[in-house]
């Protein structure tokens, strides 16, 4: 059985993973970089399935958030509101002996803004925080709080939101059949867009690991000839097979929603979540000079 120690240590993946942005052009989303850096380590689907501690998440797509960040904060990499990374002009010119220290380069810097913040009174939780492992790359837990959440709720509370959300995102008629032994239909709804419209069978599965291929073929055997499209949302994550299975030519597309993209729903839509703004006071010194 694999473990956290079969995983590369973190410092080996920063070279892989320009290679990877690189190789797609400069950009890539977060599944398509997952994806390339997994191939060009040579990290098999069973070593990146091994969960992170006892969250939703795994630690291969964990360290890959951090490996993310890290490029951020050097200024190679920048990020879209899509989920979409891509690399700056210093990121392609970067090269592999200045990728290599980029984790020195991030802790040190973060090791002098700790100092210079405990030298001037102010607290250094928030820096102490970010080098425990407790943020993701947007600086914040917010996903692992609310997967934590989702994770607590009965299984029908589940299908309930699950149903909501897509009501929500534009289908209609979105009805919860709750039948067992239905190749594990949880429910279908209409998507209409403009003119047209598809019957969609969805699968509701609140899990905290991976769902594996096996449950895509079975869910597809149950909806093939039955609706137009298929769609499972799962509060934990989707292995690489499974990814897979689901785009498999000469069968029937199915959609996948794990649990990170259900908290980006579930955040969009403001179900259970809302942002709160600072507020930024900023003086126009110019506007008294006139008075």
């Amino acid at each position: 059985m694999a473990s956290k120690s079969d995983l590369p240590s973190f410092d080996e993946y920063f070279v892989p993973a320009v290679a990877v942005l690189k190789a797609r052009g400069g950009s890539a989303t977060i599944e398509e970089f997952e994806e390339g850096v997994a191939t060009e380590m040579k990290i098999s689907d069973e070593v990146r399935s091994v969960p992170h501690g006892d969250g939703p998440r795994t630690q291969f797509d964990y360290e890959l958030a951090w490996v993310r960040t890290y490029l951020k904060k050097v200024g190679a990499a920048e990020n879209s509101d899509r989920g979409v990374w891509r690399l700056t002009p210093v990121g392609l010119t970067m090269s592999e002996a200045e990728l290599a220290l980029v984790p020195q380069r991030v802790r040190a810097e973060d090791r002098e803004k700790r100092l210079k913040k405990l030298t001037s009174g102010e607290s250094p939780l928030g820096e102490l925080e970010a080098d425990d492992g407790q943020a993701d790359e947007t600086g914040a837990k917010w996903k692992e709080t609310l997967l934590e959440c989702l994770l607590k709720i009965v299984p029908d509370a589940f299908e309930r939101l699950c149903q909501r959300v897509l009501r929500e995102s534009g289908f209609v008629k979105v009805e919860v059949t709750g039948k067992s032994g239905d190749g594990g239909i949880d429910g279908i709804g209409v998507l209409r867009l403009n003119l047209l419209s598809f019957q969609v069978f969805f699968q509701c599965k609140r899990w905290k690991g991976s769902v594996g291929p096996s449950t895509i073929r079975d869910f597809r055997g149950a909806m093939v000839g039955r609706a137009d499209k298929g769609l499972v949302i799962t509060t934990g994550t989707f292995t690489a097979d499974a990814r897979r299975e689901a785009t498999r030519d000469g069968a029937p597309a199915i959609d996948l929603v794990d649990g990170e993209t259900l908290c980006d729903l579930l955040k969009s839509l403001r179900i259970g979540v809302s942002v709160q703004q600072v507020e930024q006071v900023i003086i126009d010194q110019t506007a008294f000079e006139d008075i």
